[in-house]
C-alpha cells in the first residue's frame, strides 16, 4: 500500500520509485541546444513517482504515477517531459492535473501534433497509438497523476530519433505549437 496526498498529488511509501531528470539528462530534447548547455545542468526539470505493484510487462495489472515539472524555459521553449510512445503500442493512458498550468502535447503515427491545456482538475485521455509529453507553461510547478497498464511498455527511443513533428513555444506569454 501506498498513500497518495490528494492536495499535492505526491505519493508515498516504501514502495514507491522516485526518479528525476536533469537538464543535463536532456541533451537534444529541447530545439535550443546552445541554451540548454548554458544553464545549470543540475538545475532538476521533473521529477516522476510510480507505483508499480505487479511485474512490468504482466498483462491486466495497472500502475499509478506522480510527475512534477519545474517551471523554466529553454530559449523560448518550455521545460517539458522527453515524451514516448507505449513499446505495447496499443496501450492508453490517463493523466489528470492537481496543480499548476500545462499542455499535453500529443503526436499521432502520422506525426499530426496537437496539444490539450492542463490545469488543475483536468483528466486527459491519451488513446493507444499517440505519442506524448507534458510541458509546464505556468509559473509554479505543474503536478500531475497518471495510470498506464503494467505492460504498456515506454519506447523513448523513436521520440529521441525522430522528435516531435511540432514543439510548444512561449510566444508572448501563450502556449504555441509551432
Amino acid at each position: 500500500m501506498i498513500r497518495l496526498d490528494i492536495t499535492n498529488g505526491i505519493l508515498s511509501g516504501k514502495e514507491v520509485i522516485n526518479s528525476q531528470k536533469k537538464l543535463g539528462d536532456l541533451k537534444h530534447v529541447f530545439m535550443d541546444e546552445s541554451a540548454r548547455e548554458m544553464m545549470d545542468q543540475n538545475d532538476i526539470i521533473y521529477q516522476v513517482q510510480a507505483w508499480m505493484p505487479v511485474k512490468e510487462g504482466k498483462s491486466g495489472g495497472l500502475f499509478f504515477g506522480n510527475s512534477m515539472i519545474s517551471p523554466g524555459q529553454v530559449g523560448e521553449e518550455y521545460f517539458m517531459t522527453r515524451g514516448h510512445f507505449h513499446a505495447n503500442i496499443d496501450t492508453a493512458e490517463y493523466y489528470w492535473c492537481v496543480q499548476g498550468e500545462g499542455a499535453l502535447i500529443l503526436m499521432d503515427l502520422d506525426r499530426r501534433c496537437w496539444f490539450e491545456e492542463m490545469t488543475p482538475g483536468s483528466v486527459h485521455y491519451i488513446p493507444g497509438k499517440v505519442a506524448h509529453r507534458v510541458a509546464n507553461t505556468g509559473s509554479e510547478n505543474l503536478v500531475f497523476n497518471a495510470c498506464w497498464p503494467s505492460d504498456a511498455g515506454h519506447d523513448y527511443q523513436s521520440i529521441e530519433k525522430d522528435g516531435f513533428s511540432a514543439r510548444l513555444f512561449n510566444v508572448n506569454g501563450k502556449p504555441v505549437l509551432k
